[in-house]
């Protein structure tokens, strides 16, 4: 069981890198399952976000198995995790965000975030679920914390959760990618 977490900026090239590893996995003889953080349902109202959703499926090999789940990660790959399966799983960020946004309610733009009752819950159930994981599993996440430290307290969580994030799930996972401009760097482990 490998697994491995492909992080970068916005349109560095990482879906597309996750997606090509997912592939050779395929060709390996392993079924694959895209998992989508990004839900249609809730993006009805954001067309530049329903493009996005457009643009990665239209990449994606019709025998692969799509599913949506915009919370409940951990569960999702205690379920989906099997020897002869890759779950690819696209993307922490925007998984993280819906987390962060499931209550519904407004965030001060000073002070402390207090973030909603599940997200302690769901993260430590994600972590436990990759480290206890039956199958390959690839991570894709953006990098969202090498830039200017943003205005607004809950853009701040954000980014500082984000980066969290991304440090606790490089330390289960077996290789770590960064990608830019396309071009894959191995941080950890070494290229497949």
């Amino acid at each position: 069981m490998t697994r491995i977490l492909i992080f970068g900026g916005a349109r560095s090239g990482k879906s597309a890198y996750a997606e090509q590893l997912a592939k050779d996995f395929c060709a390996a003889g392993k079924s694959v399952i895209y998992v989508a953080t990004a839900i249609t349902s809730v993006t009805l109202k954001d067309e530049e976000m329903q493009q996005r959703i457009a643009h990665h499926r239209v990449r994606r090999p019709a025998h692969w198995i799509t599913v949506e789940e915009a919370l409940e990660l951990g569960s999702l790959i205690r379920t989906h995790s099997k020897p002869d399966t890759v779950l690819l799983i696209d993307c922490l960020t925007v998984w993280l965000s819906n987390l962060l946004f499931s209550e519904n309610r407004d965030y001060p733009e000073m002070g402390q975030v207090k973030p909603p009752e599940k997200f302690t819950y769901e993260r430590q159930t994600l972590l436990d679920a990759l480290a206890q994981a039956a199958g390959d599993i690839i991570l894709v996440s953006n990098e969202v914390g090498m830039g200017i430290v943003p205005m607004g307290a809950v853009s701040r969580w954000f980014v500082d959760e984000a980066g969290r994030l991304n440090q606790a799930v490089a330390k289960t996972c077996d290789q770590v990618v960064w990608v830019a401009a396309g071009l894959p760097l191995y941080l950890k482990g070494q290229s497949c």
